[in-house]
């Protein structure tokens, strides 16, 4: 084997080794069936998700008050996995109540200890989405909501980074010519987006706001191309079960937060439902809801088109963020998204696939002699046809696209 390659001794074809760049079979097989009905769920995925995600920075200040927040956004985070959690555990009875006879039974102990020792790398982004979540309030101290938006599509780059290295992922050059496009429009759209003189916890602005920046960007990144790989291989575990653990671990690191800061400022500040208002409800439902549908990109689509679909909703906050809190739109901002929906064409162009995507353990046959016989290619193909149907065995396969 080489590269990932097996050639055959005798016809001299070349094959894909399933083990090559493979998160887990099941979602191998998952991915071989792509049909119609998988774009209709990535179209109602990103409606969802740039209605949602366009509309939290708007929800973020309105809770503010005075230029401030009068609560604790760990409690604001705490809430929202909580609510996420009793969503999981809903959709879980549901779930179990339509399982067919014969099926592994959901609510058993034993499936939900060996999903929750299958799953424990779900803790990993749990502890950074806890983090991010309490980075989302203060980048709102430095920034307006649309450049708040057009920041997080830094992200992008970096999850690309991330799915080479920890998922082996391939993108073409084209792809990364659109990323890397996609940062001029970022740039175009933050120039003079700062007042001069402002300061922030005793620093200047452009060093504390770029240091938020930073983490901004790196920590929910990183997160979510665990979150992803975490999900998809154990593809065969009910994305509910596995929405439990994520929300769970994340209600349990939020509560150290609240803790902590109980600890630090006193027993006062344990107060959880301290200066809350109906922004503040408003907003803790969105976030589930758009923690609720992450989920479901990461397991059934792709965290490149969670991130790119969030650049879209750059336009309603923007949009919205004028009409409500007197925001102007400046050229830089109108531009930058002029580029930014340019990238992303690109990056999604037919053009710009890698050719010879043999990923996820999908075999491919590839006649290097042109000379060969018709047979012994026919033989080739039945053989390795015959080799993938032996894997095509499991009661995965008559399930619907999404758990009912």
């Amino acid at each position: 084997m080489k590269n990932g390659v097996v050639e055959c001794s005798v016809c001299h074809s070349k094959l894909v080794s399933p083990t090559t760049k493979t998160v887990s079979r099941a979602y191998d097989r998952y991915k071989s069936r792509v049909s119609s009905k998988q774009r209709a769920l990535n179209i109602a995925l990103v409606v969802g998700d740039c209605m949602l995600v366009g509309l939290q920075p708007i929800l973020v200040y309105m809770s503010k008050v005075d230029g401030s927040f009068k609560f604790s956004p760990i409690s604001v985070n705490f809430l929202t996995e909580i609510t996420k959690v009793f969503f999981a555990i809903t959709m879980l009875l549901l779930q179990a109540r339509n399982q067919k006879v014969g099926e592994k039974p959901l609510l058993s102990i034993s499936t939900f200890v060996q999903a929750a020792r299958n799953n424990v790398l779900l803790a990993v982004p749990a502890l950074l989405y806890a983090i991010n979540n309490y980075l989302k309030f203060t980048m709102q101290l430095y920034f307006n909501p649309a450049t708040v938006k057009m920041l997080s599509n830094l992200k992008v780059l970096v999850i690309a980074v991330l799915l080479k290295f920890i998922m082996r992922r391939r993108f073409s050059i084209i792809q990364w010519e659109a990323l890397a496009l996609l940062l001029i429009g970022i740039s175009v759209n933050q120039l003079r987006s700062l007042p001069e003189g402002t300061t922030a916890l005793g620093l200047p602005v452009a060093t504390g706001a770029y240091m938020y920046t930073l983490v901004f960007v790196t920590v929910p990144s990183l997160a979510s191309v665990y979150n992803e790989y975490a999900l998809k291989s154990q593809y065969d575990t009910s994305i509910y079960l596995q929405n439990l653990f994520l929300y769970g671990y994340g209600a349990i690191f939020n509560l150290l937060g609240i803790l902590v800061t109980a600890i630090v400022k006193g027993p006062s500040s344990f107060d959880i439902l301290e200066g809350h208002s109906k922004a503040t409800m408003l907003l803790i439902a969105n976030n589930a809801a758009q923690g609720i549908l992450s989920s479901f990109f990461f397991k059934y689509a792709d965290t490149i088109l969670k991130k790119y679909s969030s650049t879209v909703a750059t336009i309603f906050t923007g949009i919205a963020s004028a009409v409500m809190f007197g925001h102007t739109l400046t050229v830089n901002f109108l531009l930058g998204i002029s580029i930014v929906f340019i990238s992303m064409h690109q990056f999604f162009s037919p053009l710009s696939k890698v050719r010879d995507e043999q990923q996820n353990g999908k075999l491919e046959l590839v006649d290097v002699h042109e000379n060969q016989r018709p047979k012994d290619s026919f033989i080739n193909m039945a053989a390795g046809a015959s080799e993938e149907a032996s894997h095509l065995v499991g009661s995965d396969e008559r399930k619907p696209l999404l758990p009912t």
